[in-house]
């Protein structure tokens, strides 16, 4: 019988399992062969505390000090710039005093990105507390940590049924039988399928599909150093990666829980608003993806045990936040598997709760 069974290998689940190692036999059960093959292998993560929910931004906050202790060297300088051209003053203006952005002169902007059309782009404000994270070495972090815990992870491993018995859960895969007294549900995209086959009241989980376009870096420039870019409401972003820039419509396109593909018309979309804000022309795809950011109806995330069963623990919806929040979601998950009040004023507390869906 094992105390922690998580389903879902993406970094909430690892995140989740890591700090839950310490505490019990804990074992991951993943559906594909590799951790973190959908959402969390396709994130163009970065770590900024004053982006999202008042529940998110608090969940950022918290996380700062094991990033900058457990999980060090993860994080790296970045920054971002938001942009803004004629007819976007009011969105601008939002993003601003939301994001608590430092505006700057066209100048100070086109001497961190030489190809900012001076012409179209009127104004432009920077965080410099943006940092880049390195998802391959937080993932990796976390798993070190499990596996030194004595933790398990089985890949390829399909859950078909989830069916309550005396003590616990017992989960059944295509080749398996699993028990254990506490089920943590990191799906993901398919976290309202798996609450379905735990008879759980489902949340309403929308997976939204995201199309990335990676371009050949500007002619005889060096990108390394320079920020994300944004749209105002977030229509585009443009950012450094693997020496070229990678750019999104950050489009939110409902979709089924599934292995998401790039689809061209939002690639062509996106493409062509970045080239609003830029002087280089831009050359086709040299590799292009998508991933699905899933979101609870309100767009926090849902943390915490189901209301009708607290040995079923939600751990979902982290939408695109999935990364910059992990390290103080799973010591929030951590503590409500073990009965420990989560250390957050209770209005964060209610905000993450999923008994408010009645979950």
């Amino acid at each position: 019988m094992l105390d922690f069974l998580i389903i879902g290998g993406g970094i909430a689940g690892i995140s989740s399992a890591a700090r839950l190692s310490s505490l019990g036999k804990c074992l991951i059960l993943e559906r594909e062969q590799n951790l973190s093959y959908h959402t969390s292998g396709r994130s163009a993560a970065l770590y900024e505390e004053n982006y999202g929910s008042q529940s998110t931004i608090a969940l950022a906050k918290a996380s700062r000090q094991d990033f900058d202790n457990l999980l060090s060297g993860v994080l790296s300088p970045r920054g971002f710039m938001l942009l803004c051209l004629r007819g976007e003053e009011t969105q601008y203006e939002t993003d601003l005093e939301h994001m608590s952005l430092t505006e700057i002169s066209m100048t100070e902007a086109v001497d961190m990105v030489p190809i900012l059309n001076q012409n179209d782009v009127l104004r432009a404000a920077i965080s410099k507390t943006a940092q880049d994270i390195d998802t391959d070495m937080m993932i990796q972090s976390f798993a070190r940590l499990f596996r030194a815990n004595g933790g398990q992870i089985e890949t390829n491993q399909t859950v078909r049924s989830i069916k309550k018995v005396s003590d616990g859960w017992q989960v059944d895969t295509h080749q398996d039988c699993f028990m254990t007294k506490t089920l943590i549900n990191a799906a993901g995209a398919w976290g309202d399928e798996v609450a379905k086959m735990a008879n759980i009241p489902e949340i309403g989980l929308t997976p939204m599909r995201r199309s990335v376009a990676r371009i050949a870096p500007p002619t005889n420039l060096e990108v390394r150093k320079w920020p994300m870019l944004f749209g105002p409401g977030e229509r585009w972003y443009a950012k450094p990666d693997a020496g070229g820039l990678i750019v999104s419509l950050a489009e939110e396109t409902p979709s089924a829980p599934m292995d998401a593909w790039a689809h061209d018309i939002d690639l062509a979309e996106a493409l062509a608003r970045y080239q609003d804000y830029v002087t280089e022309p831009v050359t086709r795809p040299i590799a292009s993806w998508a991933g699905l950011r899933t979101f609870a109806p309100d767009r926090n995330l849902v943390l915490g045990a189901a209301k009708k069963d607290s040995s079923f623990i939600w751990a979902v919806g982290q939408g695109g936040y999935g990364f910059f929040t992990a390290p103080a979601a799973s010591q929030f998950i951590a503590d409500v598997a073990t009965g420990q009040q989560p250390n957050f004023e209770p209005e964060i507390i209610s905000d993450l709760n999923p008994s408010r869906f009645d979950a």
